[in-house]
């Protein structure tokens, strides 16, 4: 009896694991492409498949190809994890675009506080009150690709929280509070990371956690996102828009592009573009 060739792909760490027609059928479906044309990409991409395996950052740039060509606003939602990871390359503007999201939710923000605990004194990324809770958030984010948060920043995470709560300045300010941390990423947590977390109470967001209720699954369903996701963005006005509080794709549409050239001496072709994609992404005519 002939055994059956399996094929594989090679994910980001570089390890082997079996083709999942699937996961390329959902991955299409879930940023909005048609059933059709979901079936049609993941049978385009198994037939593509090789022996030896196929690289997951190949399967990707084909799947973004096709629905770029079928799917326009599929292909655009398609490109938001390669959006966030271009919130850097330092870390300040993705604490900007997840204060952005809690203002959206109904909270209060404030950034890049100094806070003292019982025994030091902190940065804190953000804190975001709304009613009677206070978010003590801790951002991290990576830009490699297949990067994870690990056990470590949830132990580190957590010891600042409880070194904080001790110290008389919440005591006194924010007694009467329920005061929660909060770990937002990126990425995608490590099950360690998780079970710890969860054992100690401390709430997380991250790539597809909590599972249904992920920061991917907050952005698309609310269609906050970034203006990293919108292809022709380039970097040096990516980093004009972050000094500008520009953080979201629908923030493009609200401005007046011509007295922002000027303003600004960008060129406005370069901002032309941007507002093509932004409609195209948010269905604006």
């Amino acid at each position: 009896m002939q055994k059956t060739t399996k094929n594989y792909v090679i994910n980001l760490q570089g390890e082997k694991e079996p083709f999942s027609f699937q996961k390329v059928y959902r991955s299409a479906r879930r940023v909005g492409a048609s059933k059709k044309v979901a079936q049609k990409i993941a049978d385009s991409i198994k037939k593509d498949l090789r022996i030896d395996g196929i690289k997951t950052s190949e399967i990707f740039k084909k799947v973004k190809k096709q629905l770029r060509q079928q799917e326009p606003q599929a292909a655009l939602r398609f490109n938001l994890k390669q959006g966030m990871r271009k919130l850097g390359p330092t870390g300040f503007p993705f604490e900007k675009y997840v204060g952005k999201i809690f203002n959206r939710n109904g909270f209060r923000v404030q950034l890049n506080q100094h806070i003292p605990g019982l025994c030091t004194s902190y940065e804190i990324d953000f804190l975001a009150k709304k009613g009677n809770l206070l978010y003590i958030g801790e951002c991290k984010y990576r830009n490699d690709p297949g990067g994870r948060t690990h056990l470590d920043t949830a132990l580190a995470n957590y010891a600042r929280f409880l070194d904080i709560k001790k110290g008389r300045f919440f005591q006194k300010t924010f007694k009467n509070l329920r005061i929660k941390s909060l770990l937002v990423t990126n990425t995608k947590l490590t099950s360690r990371a998780i079970r710890y977390s969860e054992c100690v109470g401390v709430e997380c967001l991250g790539w597809k956690y909590p599972k249904n209720q992920g920061l991917e699954h907050i952005i698309d369903t609310k269609e906050l996102y970034p203006i990293t996701i919108l292809p022709s963005l380039r970097n040096y006005l990516a980093k004009i828009f972050v000094s500008q509080n520009i953080m979201m794709a629908e923030d493009i549409l609200k401005l007046d592009i011509e007295k922002f050239a000027k303003k600004t001496r960008v060129p406005l072709k370069h901002l032309i573009p941007l507002v093509r994609e932004a409609r195209i992404l948010l269905e604006k005519n």
